[in-house]
């Protein structure tokens, strides 16, 4: 796997990229993509993928490779003209890991190099398609590091939960042995038990997402 960092963007129109305007018009889920866009200008570039459908889509820019049943697998040539994000991403030679088209979005994974040709591609995606949203960004291991590096976004809590978080955290609920209790830390917050630990669950699932690389 490229060393640097991994990124995974959604974009939330299918106009963006003939694999999610197929995945959109036929009301299904692409995620098998074979790709091999290139970066350097004037070669050509293809993208296989498979969709399942009972109805064949059709669309001039694919070419259809063959079908089993409600399976349908279909060539897209990148030929520079139809602008979608994996033919910027080949501009600055970053390869794509991971497709997934559903309906009308589309999700990329992707790996940079380091943070400046992130920032710079993230700025040119952002300039293409305004409707780009960034969903994870994990740093690679590098030297004796043990694993990823994770970038957890605080910003997916509300207010409250994070303040559940923080008070639960200061107080030592999550030390062994515990600080405090869940009555205590409920009673901290001035609120009961049960919405304590509604808060406390909700916030851990949206954070524990992003550290597992899940949802």
């Amino acid at each position: 796997m490229p060393a640097g960092i991994r990124a995974t963007v959604e974009f939330d129109s299918p106009s963006v990229c003939p694999v999610a305007s197929v995945a959109h018009s036929t009301d299904s889920v692409v995620d098998s993509v074979s790709t091999s866009v290139v970066s350097t200008p004037g070669d050509v570039s293809v993208s296989e993928f498979v969709v399942e459908a009972d109805d064949p889509p059709e669309a001039s820019t694919l070419e259809p490779i063959f079908s089993y049943g409600s399976k349908h697998l279909y060539r897209y040539t990148h030929d520079g003209s139809a602008g979608c994000p994996c033919e910027c991403l080949g501009e600055f030679s970053c390869p794509v890991d991971r497709y997934f088209a559903q309906r009308g979005s589309l999700t990329l994974v992707f790996h940079a190099a380091d943070y400046e040709q992130l920032q710079t591609v993230i700025g040119e995606l952002r300039d293409r398609f305004p409707g780009l949203d960034i969903k994870r960004l994990v740093r690679s291991p590098t030297g004796d590091a043990p694993g990823d590096s994770v970038f957890v976004d605080r910003g997916k809590l509300t207010t409250r939960q994070l303040e559940v978080l923080q008070t639960a955290y200061g107080m030592g609920y999550f030390e062994r042995p515990r600080g405090a209790n869940a009555t205590e830390v409920a009673a901290e917050l001035d609120i009961n038990q049960s919405t304590f630990s509604e808060h406390l669950a909700a916030a851990l699932t949206k954070l524990l997402g992003d550290v597992l690389e899940e949802g």
